[in-house]
């Protein structure tokens, strides 16, 4: 028979994909690189998401050629804006990959992965930072979050660069002096911060090494640093900013209301903030809920997919209680 569901989340970092059964029953999952359309392009993207979905039908037992699934349920990040969903959407359609599809941002797995219900509001805060709301009626809340043009604030890459911008001013004497420079150094094994900077201009480190600076960061903060403490503070602010502006969009602030954080920095030493999140979100709702995600958003994804055809009561908790192990890339 063939699987219910094909669900996708696909991040910057690592593409997660599951095969479900219209029980809720997980048949396979497979992991693989990213594949972001914004930064490899749709046709890539697509190609890349194709492959892992013939690996899962093949650890299935299902056939390997199109329609893998009844219905595609795909949340991936680049995909922003309502006209990018659209065409992806189409691209997937055109594939063939299912007799259905849907495509969001892949914030919208994290929301689902964390509710009940798909209601509330999600703000992930990964390679990039982002937030979702869906209110009882169906409305949605959402930002542009594509870089500073559209106001953002954060995330890991973006937090990975200022701490090496303030590292490099501390060194050169044009800032103030830091804990952040020594524990960069000793992050890369470099002898100055002049060495890191001249590696990522010649590409001898990649971009995305900064981002692993972010627990750097935090524990530079906790141990009292000045400037790393302003910065994790603002991440807080920014955090609670994006959560309670979307609860005050959807109305969702005289009752109870969930708030789901999620995310790489959000999952690891960023829990730290969640006190302070807490606290700013009860100030406009005050019987908000803040809970960091615990499933894997690839499980979102599949809850949305079952949402779209159907499924009874049963398998929706099949699937919110499984605990898929992803073979391939990462695991």
């Amino acid at each position: 028979m063939k699987p219910a569901v094909l669900a996708i989340d696909g991040g910057n970092s690592k593409t997660d994909v599951l095969l479900v059964a219209a029980d809720g029953s997980v048949l396979a999952a497979v992991r693989g690189p990213g594949a972001s359309p914004q930064h490899v392009g749709v046709r890539r993207c697509l190609d890349s998401l194709a492959d892992l979905a013939r690996q899962a039908a093949a650890l299935a037992g299902a056939p390997t050629a199109e329609p893998f699934a009844t219905h595609t349920a795909a949340c991936l990040a680049g995909a922003d804006l309502p006209r990018e969903e659209l065409e992806l959407r189409r691209a997937i359609e055109e594939r063939g990959w299912s007799d259905s599809a849907t495509v969001d941002n892949d914030t919208f797995a994290l929301l689902r992965a964390g509710t009940d219900d798909g209601v509330g509001v999600a703000v992930v805060c990964g390679a990039g930072i982002n937030a979702v709301g869906v209110a009882p009626d169906g409305r949605t809340s959402r930002f542009p979050a594509i870089g500073r043009i559209s106001g953002d604030w954060g995330g890991g890459a973006f937090l990975g660069q200022e701490a090496l911008w303030w590292a490099v001013r501390a060194e050169d004497g044009r800032g103030a002096p830091t804990e952040l420079l020594p524990a960069v150094l000793a992050h890369f094994g470099a002898g100055t911060a002049a060495e890191v900077v001249e590696a990522l201009h010649f590409e001898e480190l990649p971009a995305s090494a900064l981002h692993g600076l972010c627990p750097v960061l935090f524990e530079v903060a906790e141990s009292g640093d000045a400037i790393a403490g302003e910065l994790v503070d603002r991440l807080a602010e920014e955090i609670g900013l994006l959560a309670t502006v979307t609860l005050r969009r959807l109305g969702l602030i005289d009752g109870p209301a969930v708030v789901v954080l999620g995310g790489g920095v959000l999952a690891g030493a960023g829990r730290r903030l969640l006190p302070d999140i807490t606290r700013r979100c009860a100030k406009v709702s005050p019987e908000v809920e803040v809970r960091v995600v615990e499933a894997p958003p690839v499980i979102g994804a599949g809850l949305l997919g079952l949402d779209r055809i159907g499924a009874d009561p049963a398998a929706l908790r099949r699937l919110a209680g499984a605990d898929p192990r992803p073979v391939g890339q990462g695991t």
